[in-house]
């Protein structure tokens, strides 16, 4: 004991030693994560000595960092040994004091903060400039035990741009910590909400199920649940829906040897043989326009002719990134995101990627030549578009009003070798690269025609579209490249120039059902839930939020609905489960729409702009939980939970804790 006694004071030593290298121990800056400290590092006075979890600067101060949170809500046998058996009369779980312990793989690090703060006479909170990052380090120094009084001398950094010019301005404008105390507040509501609503009706429908019959978790959540119940909805539209015919005319107008098509506009006259969408349901209505038509004067009323400029589509967010990877090349959301990590902290070709922002600080514009020269070399396929971009454009990117806690995915200056890359890595790499150098080329530019003509008494639309000038869309390939879509283009006819219709044609067409989820359409419609709810002031708060989930964890939600065998992959296709359906129909309608969330979003941001209070918030959910509970007691074992086939069993795996519990609940 002695031994392992003295190896602990040398390793102090060691310790105190390396902090003092340049002088006096200074103030500790702790970043979210090590790219960030390393960039606050940079710019602090040299010389810098990195050492196990932090790096000394020249004037006594050390940067450390987290990396996300160290710490995690304990499970509820922490707070009580009998919980560990489910038991649904234990139901609801409310921890009378809340209680964070180290997640596994974070414990060396915590150590490392734990010693640096014991000798830290200033601390600065450079955690990222969001309710997360607020409470992932105000957590840290709260468990660490930091002083009381040192505490409201904490200052805070607020950097959403790792250049080191922007590093050194946030240097020299520190804030007071304790002026973003509500961000943080907002933070832990969400949290502890979180845990509470989750744990709880996952054990009370797991239980549910398993008198059903049902040998699996059933995993509720505050946002995965309405993501599930998305798809459940799809899937029985699509099972339900009974197609209709309905019909189209068309009207054929010669002119210099060819026809323009004018598409029959009804009047209100022809209300009663059309659905609520408009489309004309009575064929012999069609065939009476057709015959009308036939040979009658056309006259222009109306003559529009324009070109049009199309600015290229903003550098990547993680979502949009993952979206465009799952339609060109059927990658998964996880599967784009691993290969995202390995090119920024492995490769370090790209900036950081779990980003929600398409926008970039002005001042990176000046950046544009390093980044498109190692573009060039670590992605040969795009020499010749690296080659043929113009630095003095400047985009609508580069807008420091819509830069958030990150900025867009980009590459970085330096690049990497392409051939060290995996397939993945390269074909990400290569769309991140791609959507860059567009902002450096001009706007494509569309020639639009439209005529409208007077047939008979009846209205009939011409349209056409045609490129005339590719610019970014140059860079596009496939399905989308410039040459495919060249289009048609009405002639340029004056208003008054009548022709003749040589006749009608009717278009026999049949409604289809929508089609099923894809990976990508999932996650599109995660990002823009807001059409998906009905009431306008939800809606407006589920725009403002970005939508259900974060650009880190939308990709895990549905990773975890196909692990828990609530959604399976059919293809590129998305399906709920026979479980996942089941779950959908036992829950109460509030756990199974995105609605929920909205309010919790306003409550939550009502927290972090001080107008509510977290005593309220939480009183509020623990009595809701309270009733959700009772209603599960109560209600006896849901239908649509019987007679669910037991999830397939995963090869090499342990019996499920579930199915450990089904004998003792």
């Amino acid at each position: 004991m002695a031994a392992v006694g003295g190896r602990r004071k040398a390793k102090s030593g060691r310790l105190i030693r390396a902090l003092r290298y340049g002088g006096s121990m200074g103030r500790v800056y702790i970043a979210e994560k090590p790219s960030l400290a390393r960039a606050i590092a940079a710019v602090l006075p040299e010389p810098h000595r990195r050492c196990d979890g932090y790096i000394s600067v020249g004037n006594g101060d050390v940067v450390t960092w987290c990396i996300g949170h160290l710490l995690e809500q304990v499970p509820p046998d922490a707070y009580d040994a009998r919980y560990k058996r489910w038991n649904i009369e234990d139901l609801p779980i409310v921890p009378s004091k809340w209680r964070l312990a180290p997640r596994s793989s974070a414990r060396k690090q915590l150590a490392v903060l734990r010693k640096l703060l014991a000798q830290a006479p200033g601390v600065v909170h450079a955690g990222d400039p969001d309710r997360e990052g607020q409470l992932l380090v105000d957590e840290v120094i709260d468990y660490l035990g930091y002083p009381i009084a040192k505490r409201r001398e904490i200052e805070r950094l607020l950097i959403s741009d790792l250049n080191p010019a922007a590093v050194r301005r946030a240097l020299g404008s520190l804030k007071a910590n304790r002026d973003y105390a509500p961000l943080s507040v907002s933070a832990l509501a969400r949290s502890r909400a979180d845990w509470l609503y989750g744990m709880n009706m996952s054990r009370a429908y797991t239980l549910l199920g398993q008198r059903a019959g049902y040998d699996g978790v059933l995993s509720v959540g505050r946002v995965q649940t309405p993501v599930l119940g998305l798809v459940v909805r799809r899937d029985e539209e699509i099972e339900n829906f009974v197609s209709k015919p309905y019909y189209l005319v068309d009207a054929l107008i010669p002119h210099e040897g060819n026809d323009i098509r004018g598409r029959w506009q009804p009047s209100e006259a022809c209300k009663s043989f059309q659905d609520e969408e408009g489309r004309v349901l009575h064929r012999p209505l069609a065939e009476n326009v057709c015959a009308r038509i036939k040979g009658q004067p056309a006259n222009i009323t109306e003559s529009e002719h324009k070109d049009i400029r199309q600015s290229a589509p903003l550098p990547y967010s993680l979502s949009a990134l993952q979206i465009d990877c799952s339609k060109r090349y059927g990658m998964t959301a996880a599967n784009v995101l691993s290969a995202c990590q390995g090119l920024y902290e492995k490769h370090k070709a790209i900036t950081y990627p779990r980003s929600d922002c398409r926008h970039l600080p002005q001042e990176h514009h000046s950046e544009a030549p390093e980044v498109i020269r190692a573009i060039a070399t670590t992605a040969p396929a795009l020499a010749n578009a690296a080659g043929g971009s113009n630095t003095a454009l400047c985009s609508k990117a580069w807008d420091d009003g819509k830069v958030s806690a990150h900025h867009a995915i980009i590459p970085t200056p330096s690049g990497a070798s392409g051939a060290r890359f995996s397939d993945s890595e390269r074909k990400v790499y290569e769309l991140i690269a791609r959507q860059y150098l567009m902002q450096f080329y001009p706007q494509a530019v569309y020639a639009l025609g439209k005529l409208v003509f007077e047939i008979a008494g009846g209205t009939f639309v011409a349209k056409g579209r045609m490129l005339k000038e590719a610019g970014w869309r140059a860079l596009l390939g496939g399905s989308q490249a410039p040459d495919k879509e060249k289009g048609d283009l009405v002639p340029s006819l004056p208003k008054g120039t009548t022709l003749i219709c040589r006749e009608g044609k009717t278009l026999d067409k049949k409604t289809e059902p929508p089609k099923a989820f894809t990976e990508a359409t999932l996650l599109q419609a995660m990002t823009g839930i807001a059409r998906f709810v009905a009431d306008a002031a939800l809606r407006k708060i589920l725009k403002e939020t970005d939508g259900l989930g974060t650009e880190a964890t939308r990709s895990g939600i549905i990773e975890n609905l196909v692990t828990k065998v609530l959604l399976r992959r059919d293809g590129k296709n998305m399906h709920a489960t026979p479980a996942g359906r089941g779950l959908i129909h036992a829950l109460p309608e509030s756990a199974a729409f995105p609605d929920m969330t909205a309010h919790w979003e306003r409550k939550l941001c009502d927290i972090a702009e001080s107008k509510d209070t977290y005593q309220l918030f939480m009183q509020a959910l623990e009595s809701d939980v309270a009733k959700l509970m009772a209603s599960a007691k109560g209600g006896g074992v849901p239908e649509s939970l019987r007679g669910l086939k037991a999830p397939p069993k995963r090869r090499n795996s342990k019996p499920s804790r579930s199915r450990k519990r089904r004998s003792r609940s």
